[in-house]
């Protein structure tokens, strides 16, 4: 079975004035006039609800109330809502709703999909089908990535060097990730056609995912969970320990286990995905008059 891991916490700077620090993107109607990027994000998932467990959204706890309505507009109810009282990167968000997961399901290897709330994404049937073959691999005991095709050597993205392939075509085992490059090492990895640009979505399961961090990471695990152990519960919201949290370093998920595990598996996507990080990129996203 599969937990969406809806990151929901981004203040969404680049897309001021219409993104603000009290309402950001991810709760906008930016592509649609019938749903927010959060709800966008969730409605993705609605074909695949055979497989998909109650959502866990990590959010800023200042916007507990915006997520709360924009969950119940679309019926769900039974949503995780863990609060940061303040940001510190994806690897202690994901690590935060790692352990509620295994609180919830304690004797199931449930395979924990990681997304943004502020991505576009095209061809849902596509990447319904990428998440698929994400957990097979993820239940084959390995850190899945999302890498998306390139369409354009863009400086703004990190980049996944390929691997091996692995069985299926859009499948290969992860040899690294890069850095954002300039535009001539992007132009080159783009030509290369063995690079795609790093969407920020992960999957794998609850117990790898805690392995790879203590081993990687342990400072991150030892603070976040002495923040779970901490916690509160607070109307339907989960409240983590402040001064516990506080103590935690901040770091991605790329940089804190991604780019050091032996288990890191690439799934392509060629889906039409954006993750609307700019003025730029909401445009190229929209229906244009």
């Amino acid at each position: 079975m599969i937990v969406p891991v809806i990151l929901a916490g981004g203040s969404g700077t680049r897309l001021w004035p219409l993104s603000r620090q009290s309402y950001p993107k991810q709760f906008l109607y930016l592509v649609d006039q019938q749903y927010t990027m959060l709800q966008l994000t969730l409605k993705r998932l609605e074909n695949l609800s055979q497989k998909v467990l109650p959502p866990i959204i990590v959010c800023n706890e200042d916007h507990r109330f915006i997520v709360a309505e924009q969950l119940r507009q679309i019926d769900i109810t039974h949503a995780s809502i863990i609060l940061e009282p303040f940001a510190k990167n994806t690897a202690p968000a994901i690590t935060l709703a790692a352990l509620q997961a295994q609180e919830l399901y304690p004797e199931q290897n449930v395979s924990l999909l990681v997304l943004s709330a502020d991505h576009y994404i095209a061809d849902i049937s596509a990447f319904q089908h990428s998440i698929l073959l994400a957990e097979q691999q993820a239940q084959l005991e390995k850190m899945v990535v999302f890498g998306v095709k390139p369409t354009e050597p863009h400086t703004g993205y990190g980049y996944i060097q390929l691997g091996e392939q692995i069985k299926e075509k859009s499948t290969y085992k992860l040899d690294k990730f890069v850095e954002k490059p300039d535009l001539q090492t992007a132009g080159h990895y783009v030509s290369s056609q063995n690079y795609l640009w790093n969407s920020g979505m992960f999957m794998f399961q609850t117990p790898l995912f805690i392995q790879e961090l203590k081993c990687h990471q342990a400072d991150i695990y030892e603070s976040c969970l002495s923040a779970w152990q901490a916690k509160t519960k607070d109307l339907d919201f989960i409240r983590i320990g402040l001064q516990e949290f506080q103590q935690c370093p901040e770091n991605s998920i790329d940089y804190a286990i991604m780019e050091n595990t032996a288990q890191g598996v690439v799934v392509c996507l060629d889906v039409g995905w954006n993750d609307l990080g700019s003025w730029s990129s909401l445009w190229q996203s929209n229906q244009k008059d």
